[in-house]
């Protein structure tokens, strides 16, 4: 089913104007007072891919629960979350703020400064979502003393996904990849027993952000980069994950990396023209999606290094202030932080739900060894690359000294002294 088919089926937004003119009730956070039969208009990026069937399973699943609510699931496509980012601050630099839209709660928030309104009473307290939800998520949709995001599911960063032939031909054993030196000696193998590429990557500064931040877990620890990202990192630590990080990407990476996304780089792990890909395990959910199975068509193993961590990301859907919806986004936000939601959309996307008590009898053999690993291991650090370790500035200012030092060519010196002045 295309976005279009999914569009069609679902109540159509009213006039912005009409909309803006009829709904804004007043106070950022406000919740009370009716919503006079506005569009609930709720903004996102899941256009393809992993996203795909996941948003509409999510939202499938809302409008069964509320059929009479107008409601519109606006999907705003292209260059990651950047176009959806773009949009959200251009409706909210002009008082015209959707009823709510997916992001990255934790430090992310920070961009939004005022424009956030506060959901604590009507939302989390109504719903006993502090009791409900891990603690790192509860702590991440905090802002301002109170709430302005509720929680989805949380992804794993710490991923390295293989394809099993490729691996097969090679006679390379992934469970016996245990830090970053075998991880190389297993790619060199592919590359030379193989035709497949050794390490899908796209180039792009966020994705290079990704896999340095994982790179630096594995192969300095994880007190090395809780230093790092307060503002505290060793100059050393930081080349030393750079000079590793270009030993990959230099020899064993697709040729086409500068030119291509993830969505079409994971292709290359699916079809078998790529051994290894890093990422969120939003990559998982492609090969769910595709009905290919665990443990036959694809495998994962902890990024090796970094066994006793999981690298914490949280998608949640955030509230604006001057809300023009207050009452109905209430009960969407509700809804979201609920067990039918967290079911409904993590399932497909290849995350794990926040709430403490959703049974996993419908999630795949991959996604429930991922619940367990979230409750055992030692460290969570949070992503760097994601909105939960920096914020959105310190972040962009970190992809801008990729771009100009480590998108090929990679320029160690350059980008080190990049990320201890940023940082």
């Amino acid at each position: 089913m295309s976005n279009n088919d999914t569009h069609s089926r679902r109540h159509v937004l009213k006039g912005a104007g009409a909309a803006g003119a009829a709904g804004m009730l007043g106070l950022a956070g406000c919740l009370t007072g009716g919503d006079d039969g506005n569009t609930v208009e709720v903004l996102h990026a899941w256009t393809g891919g992993d996203g795909q069937e996941a948003q509409e399973a999510l939202f499938d699943a809302f409008t069964e629960e509320y059929p009479d609510m107008d409601f519109d699931p606006n999907a705003i496509g292209g260059g990651g979350n950047q176009s959806l980012d773009s949009t959200v601050a251009t409706r909210l630099q002009n008082n015209n703020p959707p009823s709510s839209f997916a992001g990255w709660p934790g430090a992310n928030l920070e961009r939004y400064d005022s424009a956030l309104g506060d959901i604590q009473s009507e939302v989390w307290d109504e719903s006993d979502f502090e009791d409900a939800h891990v603690q790192e998520a509860v702590e991440a949709c905090q802002y301002n003393d109170g709430y302005s995001a509720v929680p989805l599911g949380s992804h794993r960063m710490n991923d390295l996904f293989y394809n099993v032939s490729v691996l097969e031909e090679a006679g390379v054993d992934p469970e016996s990849l245990d830090d970053a030196d075998a991880l190389i000696d297993a790619l060199d193998t592919v590359q030379s027993e193989t035709d497949a590429t050794p390490l899908g990557m796209s180039l792009e500064a966020w994705g290079i952000l990704q896999t340095w931040a994982v790179v630096m877990l594995s192969t300095q620890g994880y007190d090395a980069y809780i230093d790092f990202i307060n503002g505290d990192g060793d100059e050393d630590a930081v080349r030393s994950t750079f000079e590793t990080l270009e030993e990959m990407l230099a020899n064993y990476i697709n040729s086409d990396a500068a030119s291509v996304g993830f969505t079409e780089v994971n292709q290359d792990i699916m079809n078998g023209d790529a051994a290894f890909i890093h990422g969120g395990n939003w990559l998982a959910g492609a090969y769910i999606s595709e009905e290919l199975t665990y443990g036959e068509d694809w495998g994962a193993i902890r990024f090796p290094g970094t066994e006793d961590m999981y690298g914490l990301h949280i998608d949640s859907f955030i509230y604006p202030g001057d809300n023009p919806t207050p009452e109905d986004t209430a009960t969407f936000l509700q809804f979201i932080g609920g067990e039918t939601a967290q079911v409904a959309f993590n399932q497909y996307k290849g995350s794990i739900p926040t709430r403490t008590d959703v049974p996993t009898d419908e999630f795949n053999p991959y996604l429930t060894e991922t619940i367990e690993d979230f409750n055992e291991v030692s460290e969570k650090p949070p992503t760097l690359a994601h909105g939960l370790a920096v914020d959105q500035a310190t972040q962009s200012d970190l992809e801008g000294v990729l771009n100009n030092n480590f998108a090929d060519p990679f320029d160690v010196d350059g980008a080190t002294e990049g990320f201890m002045d940023t940082v």
